[in-house]
């Protein structure tokens, strides 16, 4: 079903939505994983720049700081704290407008200066327990656009600067939820309870028919911790934490599925190895990251579903379509997902032309998946709220990006 104004296609997909098969695989890498150290330092320099161009000339100009890699350094973790061998180094590399041009006067601006600084701020909110003075370099290599990308940035803030797509589904499923919902408990409240535990947290949940396994890997921090007898009594206790708010996120979404924790499985402690760190985050030695190689901007992994390889951190937010269109694939599908029967799967995706309108997108697909969609009855009133859905959202785009410049909207 095609618009004549918008290239808006709505499709019934006789398909068992993924909630009701017999697998299914979630992940999520929490904040102090590399890759998301990554994705949050692009994430990061581009609000810096953002908030740096419109003060300095009004309105924001052309970046892409996508680029940024975390190299690990080296350390010396041990029971009562341990020390930083090497320092991890940080690369924050990309495009930006490095100055402007006002009848023959050419102006430069701070690109460099205002992204260290909004990194350096970045780093020591979200890792309490590394010190950016001595535990990380910090590098940038920003250089200006090529004039093909600035002159279509120019040319007007609707214009799509690369052809990309984005992807988004909706509703999630209680896979879904525990494996976000789970990392965010430990980051978050647990920590009042269990300071040793660390940023960097993986959580990978496998359903099996209505079996869930979660593995959960959690760097600790060496220093709140004296021995191997507290680190095994420290996992028995976040064990008990976490499988209790585990338990309380499938009793609220009123779920019957079955949940079993594993938690740091690659620990032996007969050979003595345990997952300690100084800093909470495995990148101070053995693991690097880079950005777009962890989650997708709804939060997760999810092979299940459709995914895009794209990487949304650090892509400016007002015509790169690798970002916009992958946050407004994600927020069309949730209001559709609202408007239809709970047990029905949606999928969104966009897809844009360089230098086209993003607000009128080559097509945007939207897919309601149902085991027997071809025979509901309301299926065509689905599809004509869904159009009126995209149509809206694609209409007043520019909220997406006040949004996401605001800092409002998580890319990872």
């Amino acid at each position: 079903m095609a618009s004549k104004k918008k290239n808006i296609y709505v499709n019934g997909i006789n398909q068992v939505p993924v909630p009701m098969r017999q697998i299914e695989i979630v992940e999520r890498k929490g904040i102090g994983h590399p890759d998301s150290v990554a994705d949050g330092v692009a994430e990061t320099v581009s609000e810096a720049l953002c908030a740096m161009y419109k003060k300095e000339v009004g309105h924001v100009l052309h970046h892409n700081t996508d680029q940024t890699e975390v190299v690990a350094g080296i350390s010396a973790p041990k029971f009562g704290g341990g020390k930083i061998i090497k320092p991890v180094y940080i690369l924050m590399d990309g495009r930006a407008t490095t100055y402007i041009e006002k009848g023959k006067e050419k102006i430069s601006l701070p690109v460099e200066p205002t992204a260290l600084d909004g990194v350096r701020k970045y780093l020591k909110k979200m890792y309490p327990h590394l010190n950016v003075d001595t535990d990380v370099i910090l590098d940038t290599k920003l250089g200006m656009g090529s004039d093909d990308l600035t002159g279509v940035y120019k040319a007007s803030n609707y214009l799509s600067n690369d052809t990309s797509f984005g992807v988004g589904f909706a509703p999630f499923s209680i896979t879904d939820t525990l494996t976000k919902e789970t990392e965010q408990y430990i980051n978050g409240d647990m920590k009042k309870k269990i300071p040793a535990a660390g940023q960097d947290v993986k959580v990978m949940c496998s359903r099996v028919g209505k079996n869930i396994t979660m593995t959960v890997c959690c760097a600790m921090v060496d220093k709140y911790i004296d021995d191997k007898e507290a680190y095994k009594s420290t996992m028995e206790e976040m064990h008990k934490y976490v499988l209790e708010n585990g338990n309380k996120i499938i009793d609220r979404e009123g779920s019957d599925v079955r949940l079993k924790l594993d938690l740091n499985t690659g620990d032996d402690y007969k050979r003595g190895v345990y997952y300690l760190t100084v800093t909470g985050l495995s990148q101070e030695m053995g693991d690097d990251g880079s950005v777009g190689r962890g989650n997708r901007c709804n939060g997760l992994i999810t092979p299940f579903r459709p995914m895009s390889m794209e990487a949304t951190s650090g892509k400016n937010p007002i015509t790169h379509v690798g970002k916009i269109y992958n946050v407004l694939s994600n927020i069309i599908a949730n209001d559709v997902a609202k408007k239809v029967k709970a047990d029905a799967e949606i999928h969104v995706r966009l897809l844009s032309q360089i230098g086209h309108t993003i607000s009128d997108p080559l097509n945007a697909n939207i897919d309601i998946i149902t085991p027997n969609a071809a025979d509901d009855a309301r299926l065509p009133k689905w599809k004509d709220e869904a159009y009126s859905i995209a149509a809206d959202w694609l209409d007043n785009i520019d909220k997406v990006s006040e949004k996401i410049i605001a800092g409002k909207i998580k890319t990872f």
